[in-house]
């Protein structure tokens, strides 16, 4: 039987919840599952922001960035070393992305080189419009130091939390309320699902009414369809809403089984030229992928003969992320650092780490992993 990466993880609820959506007849793109599913991410989110469900992250990122001007020409400096739906929208709108290294301790952005090219651009008067770090595979950005350096500036800062919805960061703040928006992902392999879909979460009530508005079409009022802009078709589903609901009841235990499986690989896998995505202090990450780096020197084999091996024997597992400008598309973009995202690339792999794995199945993927490793000595 097939293991995969990240399935999705259904918790009983979700069609009983469905089930009401259609006993209702509240199955277009509006409705009150929707309603309820935005003012129940906002109670476990204990901030003070506003949430609109969306079709995709990549759709919620679009909107932040349209409300936070960025337009023609503008600079987005932005992780490189993301998911492509995390960069696209900036392409979207015919803006320039100017791409940023990791921190080795963090594997998030290196806020350390920020903050010096920041000061460079503001000396030049060439600042960005817009920041978007990303919270890679379920570990918060450094947000602290994020939001000083954006007030600092006065640049706009958008969160892509899309892979870290669950962690929480110093003193227990959640992933997904830092800097003017965050953005979130409901695809299938997230720690919850909507099937697919998204949600913009942003302080700004201003900001949340035009995301709402550009998402349905950019529909002025009057008792015709009238616009004095153009808009998207970006809402999310109510029948999805109504998923999410379901699982959004789940979400803590889903991250604690993250967190233990990605504890198990840890104990079984270490060993010198092994190493797991730092956690640093503060930080809860959700563990939502277990990344590691092999050292090829160390063990006698790379990431890529793990990954082939694994394949063979029908377990799914997946390469780091390509950082953006390595991408063909990006060749030639600014990017700032030490290449340290390159290598994370170069040497990287995600084991399988979905909540519903079974420890017999986790066994098998450790069995293998380190029968290869032992067959290299």
């Amino acid at each position: 039987m097939r293991i995969y990466l990240s399935r999705p993880h259904m918790s009983g609820n979700e069609e009983r919840r469905v089930a009401e959506a259609f006993a209702s007849n509240f199955v277009a793109p509006l409705g009150p599952q929707l309603d309820a599913f935005e003012a129940s991410m906002r109670d476990y989110l204990k901030a003070d922001v506003h949430c609109v469900g969306l079709s995709s992250g990549s759709a919620a990122l679009h909107l932040a960035l349209r409300i936070a001007g960025v337009g023609l020409g503008d600079e987005v400096w932005i992780s490189s070393m993301t998911f492509a739906g995390g960069i696209f929208p900036v392409n979207y709108l015919s803006a320039t992305p100017r791409f940023f290294d990791l921190s080795p301790k963090s594997w998030t952005v290196d806020t350390t080189l920020l903050a010096e090219e920041l000061g460079k651009a503001a000396a030049e008067k060439r600042l960005p419009k817009a920041i978007v770090p990303t919270d890679l595979y379920g570990q918060s950005a450094d947000l602290d130091v994020l939001e000083e350096l954006a007030a600092r500036y006065g640049v706009r800062l958008i969160v892509d939390s899309a892979e870290s919805l669950g962690a929480s960061y110093k003193n227990g703040r959640k992933a997904g309320t830092a800097g003017d928006a965050a953005i979130l992902s409901f695809n299938g392999n997230k720690i919850i699902t909507t099937s697919g879909g998204g949600m913009l979460i942003t302080k700004h009530k201003a900001w949340a009414d035009e995301a709402r508005f550009l998402a349905t079409q950019a529909r002025d009022a009057a008792p015709h369809y009238e616009h004095s802009t153009f808009g998207y078709n970006y809402r999310l589903s109510n029948i999805c809403a109504a998923i999410g609901l379901g699982q959004l009841e789940v979400l803590d235990s889903r991250v604690a089984r993250r967190r233990e499986i990605f504890d198990r690989y840890d104990a079984a896998l270490a060993r010198p030229g092994i190493a797991f995505m730092p956690e640093p202090e503060g930080h809860h990450s959700t563990r939502w992928l277990t990344a590691l780096t092999i050292e090829p020197d160390e063990t006698g084999v790379t990431c890529r003969d793990i990954h082939q091996m694994l394949l063979e024997h029908e377990i799914e597992a997946r390469p780091l992320w390509k950082p953006m400008h390595m991408q063909p598309l990006y060749a030639g973009a600014p990017y700032h650092g030490s290449g340290f995202d390159e290598r994370l690339f170069a040497n990287g792999l995600c084991l399988p780490s979905g909540s519903d794995m079974t420890d017999e199945q986790q066994d098998e993927v450790i069995e293998r992993v380190t029968g290869l490793l032992d067959s290299r000595r």
